[in-house]
């Protein structure tokens, strides 16, 4: 049985962190729930449950909060809960949602507290109560950390289970019959003599009753939805080009609007000469924004030629002008005042010993360098919103992660309560953590200022987009390893990590407090599995440069890459096969049952022939581990990566064809990233403008990709950053196998030609 008084029609379940997240905000601010928010519009007759269901004669309405930027968070939401409420694919309709506290995100606190993801002691569990009683007060609307299926998993459900059995009641009540009588199938109550009641029917009924507090969920063994393959809600629009993007919108009596904000990001605007754009085709204003130029326009590309025919006086970046400039700052980051934590130390060090191993004359002194550049988000999809100001609302429309924050932006620019914005949260194409930060939003709302009472549409040209990205960090990782080339066993691993701090700078944005050591810059290292003799890692953090933002898996997409290949290079030299030396240092068995298939499926250790190679990656990230092994071969033309074997853990998979997407597009993401792109600077801004000098892999480059998930675990994780850490290092290793050349710097394009 579920207890689900907690999701009463102005209240839902609000986890378990009230005792530990009680010292620090009060008991009574972390239990008391939120409102519901579909109370506010209900007409007549209409019923709801809990925030995520909504129930009328004229049909049913699910709430999926959770963004979706093309990941499937809609339908993956539906259903959960369809799959309790007894509805078929057909039998509802999905929105966004009114953006709400009662949708804080329960999954998130895991990664915000500094402990092992294993350590479930009193200090560990308190933290992670606290950070969560955070999210719940705050009430912390957030799509990201791939949290979305482990905060929808239980909550969802309950919310269905609660909205079918209220229905039942409702239909007992009318046939003044017993409820342990009746069943449900296809959005219908079913009476003992067959005769069905639709839920639709039953509303104005069930508006009358209070929810039924106490639920018991389906069996997975009797689900009909969920652990079969689904037709997401949005593949045929998908499919046919009809799908619907912020981009797409259309309003009556529309203004189109771009903006040219200081490309020397964070540099003010000194003046801009607009003489020529006035006189342009189309233009119907021109307007200052608040470090920016603004033009409004009758359609958007007359806005974007407008906007290029604008002199501007741009004011310097307040960071160093070039990308050298920024690597050495982060050169002069491994000093004592610039430790931000040491996250690891197992065994014994002496910092000054010389490693037993004979390393090459390029090594940095005793130990080795890897480098992992800024890289952008670049989501197909560039920023835009539109927004409808008036004296008394505002109305955004627009695809964003942080969708209360975003309507604070509103709110704090336009003047206006709180309660008197509106979001309307679109589907986003693409975003990888893009859609995280509120330059279209601040932007749009300030254009709305102009024109109260004008629907207005801003969009970003390409370029722009890539001029104003907040990208991933930069760092570089200085690795100490120690050998016993007799035993070919790694005995000591020693990694220094310097990069700039990621939340902190994207927290700032936000209003969110980011106090204390940045989780973000030891993941993919710290928390590993392996159980090495001596093994630390510390992280040293570096002046913010570029503003940076969370790509898609944070630090871990560039902290797998250095430690999974530092393993493979002490692997080496120690003489010792890459799979069977991290096998016998793996200390967690389901990183082991995943590293075991991964070698199986793979065929690990058969004989690939002259200039062939594989290489594996372990990486732990977001709760969940992920291996894959690539193979590749060095032709004439080029490396050519022939095939992946991606295996996880991420507990019972939902949709199974929807994961294994999620699996193949994130080893796709990883892989063209560590090949082909880079973001740099001169002078101040970004070099590459488009995907011309930003490419990822190429349709004719993307190798066979085989999935395959052990569901060894109980607990639901989410997918859609895991896949993305191993892909590098994997690759890199597997090109060291066939060549004998180490990459120690992405992107590898710099050192090596792909067919």
């Amino acid at each position: 049985m579920a207890k689900a008084r907690k999701i009463a029609r102005r209240t839902f379940l609000i986890g378990s962190a009230a005792i530990a997240g009680g010292v620090a905000f009060g008991i009574y601010k972390v239990k008391k729930p939120h409102d519901n928010p579909l109370e506010a519009g209900l007409a007549d007759g209409e019923a709801t449950f809990n925030p995520w269901v909504k129930v009328s004669d004229n049909g049913i309405t699910l709430i999926a909060p959770h963004t979706d930027i093309g990941q499937g968070a809609r339908s993956i939401q539906a259903a959960l809960i369809a799959e309790e409420m007894d509805l078929g694919w057909d039998d509802f309709s999905v929105e966004a949602g009114e953006p709400s506290p009662a949708y804080f995100n329960t999954a998130m606190k895991d990664e915000g507290a500094p402990f092992r993801a294993r350590d479930d002691g009193v200090a560990a569990s308190s933290a992670r109560g606290v950070v969560g009683a955070l999210i719940k007060v705050m009430g912390v609307m957030a799509t990201g950390g791939s949290s979305t299926v482990p905060d929808s998993y239980e909550k969802l459900r309950i919310a269905g289970a609660v909205a079918r059995e209220t229905v039942k009641r409702a239909a007992a009540e009318r046939r003044s019959i017993p409820v342990e009588s009746l069943t449900t199938d296809s959005a219908a109550v079913v009476l003992p003599d067959g005769e069905r009641i639709a839920y639709t029917a039953l509303a104005a009924d069930a508006a009358t009753l209070e929810p039924v507090d106490v639920v018991k969920l389906r069996d997975p063994a009797d689900w009909r939805l969920l652990g079969k393959n689904m037709l997401r809600l949005d593949t045929v629009a998908k499919a046919t080009g009809s799908e619907t993007y912020g981009i797409d919108l259309k309003r009556d009596g529309m203004l189109y609007a771009t903006a040219r904000i200081n490309p020397h990001k964070g540099g003010a605007l000194l003046g801009f000469d607009a003489t020529k754009a006035r006189a342009m085709p189309g233009i119907v204003e021109i307007v200052e924004l608040s470090n920016g130029v603004g033009v409004l326009a009758d359609n958007t590309w007359n806005a974007f030629e407008a906007a290029d025919a604008i002199d501007y006086d741009w004011g310097p970046a307040p960071f160093p002008p070039a990308t050298d400039d920024h690597w050495t700052e982060i050169e002069a980051s491994f000093t004592e005042e610039r430790l931000d934590r040491e996250w690891r130390k197992d065994g014994e060090f002496n910092s000054d010993a010389a490693s037993p191993v004979t390393l090459p004359a390029h090594y940095f002194a005793n130990s080795f360098e890897y480098r992992a550049p800024h890289v952008a988000h670049a989501p197909l999809e560039p920023l835009n919103a539109t927004v409808l100001v008036t004296d008394s609302r505002a109305d955004i429309w627009v695809s964003h992660q942080f969708p209360r924050f975003a309507e604070q932006f509103v709110a704090d620019i336009t003047g206006l309560d709180l309660a008197d914005v509106h979001l309307h949260n679109q589907i986003g194409g693409g975003s990888f953590g893009h859609r995280l930060e509120f330059d279209n939003v601040r932007l749009a709302a300030e254009l709305g200022m102009q024109r109260k009472g004008t629907p207005i549409k801003l969009t970003f040209k390409r370029e722009d987009d890539f001029a104003q990205e907040y990208p991933r960090h930069n760092g570089i990782a200085r690795i100490r390893g120690e050998v016993d080339t007799d035993a070919g066993e790694i005995r000591t691993l020693e990694i220094d990590v310097a990069t700039p701090a990621v939340l902190s700078s994207q927290m700032a944005r936000t209003g969110l407090p980011a106090a204390g050591p940045d989780l973000q810059l030891p993941a993919g290292i710290w928390d590993a599995p392996y159980a090495i003799e001596n093994f630390r890692v510390r992280a040293y953090r570096v002046p913010e440069l570029v503003p940076t933002s969370s790509w898609r898996a944070v630090g871990a997409s560039t902290g797998g890459f250095f430690l999974e290949s530092a393993i493979d290079e002490l692997a080496y030299a120690a003489g010792a096969d890459p799979l069977e030396e991290r096998l016998r240092l793996v200390d967690d068995a389901v990183a082991r049952n995943v590293l075991e298939k991964a070698g199986e499926l793979s065929g690990w250790g058969s004989d690939l022939g002259p200039r062939r190679g594989r290489g594996i990656a372990l990486v732990f990230s977001f709760g969940v581990y992920v291996a894959e092994v690539v193979e590749v071969t060095d032709t004439d033309a080029g490396i050519r990566i022939d095939k992946v074997w991606a295996v996880t853990d991420v507990g019972p998979v939902l949709d199974p064809i929807n994961f294994e997407n999620q699996v193949q597009g994130g080893v796709v993401w990883g892989l063209g990233h560590a090949m082909n792109c880079e973001l740099t600077y001169r002078d101040g801004r970004a070099e590459q403008s488009n995907y011309h000098q930003h490419a990822g892999m190429r349709l004719s480059q993307c190798p066979e990709i085989i999935v395959h998930n052990e569901t060894r675990s109980a607990t639901i994780k989410g997918i859609g950053e895991p896949p993305v850490p191993p892909a590098a290092p994997a690759l890199a290793n597997a090109i060291f196998d066939a060549t004998g050349e180490r990459l120690r710097e992405m992107p590898f394009n710099k050192f090596v030609r792909f067919a």
